[in-house]
């Protein structure tokens, strides 16, 4: 209760105010009057008059403004463009135009209107009181505005000299991580591809200090409708945003732990393909079929990643497949033909060679697995599949049988099931002329 004291003082003494510029106010009316009434007539129709006349005047230019610009042709009108968007077309912008001009025509029939009445007021004896009343009104109101005004400006001062000072802040240190980025500045154990990442961060962290330090300059910030409202908002944003702060978050550690790159042929959540973008939610690839995957970057941050692109080194990526082969046939032979299909093989590098690895002895069969390398991870499926169809031209050729434990257990003495094989120049020709060839005896 002691707190609203001063309130009630404070109202009292403003009322007390009021009333005495009122009586000030009549008095002085009466004063003209008691000398010539005449001239309280004359001040009263020039008021009236004025007034009238800037009325009349305003509401014409206003309304043959407004019929211009609708008459104006929308394109006239620039868009408000946010990059490559438009937030507002060229005919919502003549619109709008078109509707502040009527606020502000209005607004100043309103206040020529109101003088208007005041002068009126002023010609009669008996409402020279409710004159006062309306020119003191008026004239608080008129002088709160302004008293509020002048008093913000040295908040609004230090609010323009902080917004400054965080631009140029910025932008200095936007300089120092663009030269980290094009690799025109060096740090230990900061890499490149780190800049991007780290300025976001660093610039977040400015603007977020900025809006705590600007707070309490800011009109009504300590009234508690104000702080309700703010604490109301916040309590939204942290129960709604749960999964896009862990995105986030992901997003930042995958940036850190260099995991890929954009370009790079990677496998995230059984999905393969080339990394198109990497935005702060989600991460974008295009599949081998030309699809767009997006995959949330918590989901990537929990799976494991594949990457094809990140250790190429000087002999690339080693691409591997595994046949089996019976024990009839010598492991040489078997050595010989898979490096020559390696060799044929157009995109596994010659240099360094291809080579075998018998990896198991099983019951009937030999494991090899052909190795070879290449530096085209976008075309390991292309890779593979020629791969496998030069093996299938080798063994075929030489007449070495590719079985199954399966097979071998059926085998009864019948003929082999070796393919024959067509030479790639007669299958090109047979494709050509778009007829079959006759098997050769």
């Amino acid at each position: 209760m002691q707190d609203l004291v001063p309130d009630k003082v404070e109202v009292r003494q403003q009322a007390a105010e009021t009333v005495e510029n009122i009586n000030a106010l009549v008095g002085f009316f009466n004063q003209l009057d008691a000398e010539d009434p005449l001239i309280r007539l004359i001040t009263a129709a020039s008021v009236i008059g004025i007034s009238l006349f800037l009325l009349m005047v305003t509401r014409l230019m206003i309304g043959r403004r407004r019929k211009h610009l609708e008459s104006l042709p929308a394109d006239r009108f620039k868009p408000l463009r946010l990059q490559a968007q438009d937030l507002m077309s060229s005919e919502d912008m003549q619109k709008l135009w078109s509707t502040v001009w009527r606020v502000v025509g209005l607004g100043l029939s309103f206040v020529f209107g109101l003088t208007a009445v005041i002068g009126v007021l002023m010609t009669a004896q008996w409402t020279l009181t409710l004159a006062a009343r309306l020119i003191i009104f008026v004239g608080s109101i008129l002088g709160y505005l302004w008293a509020g005004f002048v008093g913000y400006l040295p908040s609004l001062f230090t609010i323009f000299i902080i917004v400054v000072v965080m631009r140029y802040v910025i932008h200095l240190i936007g300089l120092v991580f663009d030269g980290i980025r094009t690799r025109r500045i060096h740090l230990r154990n900061f890499y490149p591809e780190w800049a991007d990442t780290s300025f976001g961060l660093v610039k977040l962290f400015i603007y977020a200090l900025t809006a705590v330090i600007v707070f309490p300059y800011l009109p009504g910030s300590s009234s508690p409708a104000f702080q309700g409202i703010s604490i109301f908002v916040g309590v939204l944003v942290s129960l709604g945003s749960t999964t896009a702060v862990a995105n986030v978050v992901a997003g930042v550690v995958i940036t850190y732990t260099r995991a890929f790159s954009v370009g790079d042929q990677v496998e995230l959540d059984s999905v393969r393909g080339r990394v198109i973008e990497r935005s702060t939610f989600v991460t974008r690839i295009q599949t081998l079929k030309n699809v767009i995957v997006s995959i949330p970057n918590s989901m990537v941050l929990s799976n494991n990643v594949i990457n094809y692109s990140k250790n190429l080194g000087q002999s690339g990526l080693l691409v591997h497949t595994t046949v089996t082969i019976g024990y009839d046939v010598p492991w040489q032979t078997v050595n010989d033909l898979l490096v020559g299909a390696a060799r044929r093989t157009e995109g596994i590098s010659a240099n360094p060679e291809p080579f075998v690895l018998q990896t198991s002895l099983d019951d009937n069969y030999v494991s090899y697995e052909l190795n070879g390398w290449t530096r085209k991870p976008e075309d390991l499926p292309k890779t593979y599949s020629m791969l496998h169809a030069n093996i299938l031209d080798e063994f075929h050729g030489q007449k070495v049988e590719i079985t199954s434990p399966a097979f071998r257990a059926m085998r009864d003495g019948n003929a082999s099931t070796i393919a024959e094989v067509i030479p790639r120049e007669e299958g090109e020709a047979a494709e050509s002329d778009g007829k079959e060839k006759p098997s050769p005896a």
